[in-house]
């Protein structure tokens, strides 16, 4: 199970450990395994766990997960890591604080592997899908794009991509190869385009039992 000592309640009274990952009530999350060290070819893996796969999240494993392992959702070197997983952060702390749960802060090194809610880790895949392939300086682009939609709509793109191409080396192919189009290579532009919370009535209420 995951270590006591990572354990942070809220002001709702909820356990949470890493970004917003609830081990007393989880049937599902991600982890974010950063590589020790500082080099920035070095790949950052983002998995997916389910049921008793979720027993221990947060220990990190003798040997890496094979890229070619289902639960492998994303690799992405250090450096492009490094410039969307603050904003990431900033992001999902507003959110986990609007619900009463712990904020966590960032950690460019953490010293073990770092759980998410899975809310959370969908829409991280869809930021790190966007520009995995993008060169760097289309990364700030990519995050005001991806800050302009509403969650719900990063969860339907997570859904659609995983659906077919949500393997950790199906890179530059169908929704991943679209997800790079809309987020990063497309131009923003503040004030163009329905608001976030506009779109989010559009598409009715969330199912999730936690607004996040």
């Amino acid at each position: 199970m995951v270590s006591p000592a990572t354990r942070r309640q809220g002001a709702a009274g909820r356990t949470a450990v890493g970004l917003g990952f609830l081990p007393d009530e989880a049937r599902h999350g991600f982890l974010v395994d950063v590589p020790k060290g500082a080099a920035l070819d070095a790949m950052v893996c983002i998995s997916e766990h389910r049921g008793a796969d979720l027993d221990g999240l947060g220990e990190r494993h003798s040997a890496p997960l094979n890229p070619a392992d289902l639960a492998l959702r994303v690799l992405i070197d250090r450096a492009r890591w490094l410039a969307l997983a603050p904003a990431f952060w900033e992001e999902a702390n507003r959110r986990l604080r609007a619900n009463g749960l712990p904020v966590a802060k960032f950690v460019k090194n953490p010293a073990r592997p770092v759980p998410l809610h899975a809310s959370l880790g969908k829409e991280l895949c869809v930021l790190c899908w966007a520009v995995e392939d993008a060169p760097p300086a289309d990364i700030p682009n990519a995050l005001r794009n991806w800050e302009a939609l509403a969650p719900e709509e990063r969860w339907w793109l997570y859904t659609m991509t995983v659906a077919t191409t949500g393997q950790a080396l199906q890179k530059g192919i169908g929704w991943r190869k679209a997800l790079r189009a809309a987020l990063a290579d497309n131009p923003f532009v503040k004030g163009e385009g329905m608001s976030p919370r506009a779109r989010r009535e559009l598409l009715g209420h969330s199912q999730l039992s936690l607004n996040l």
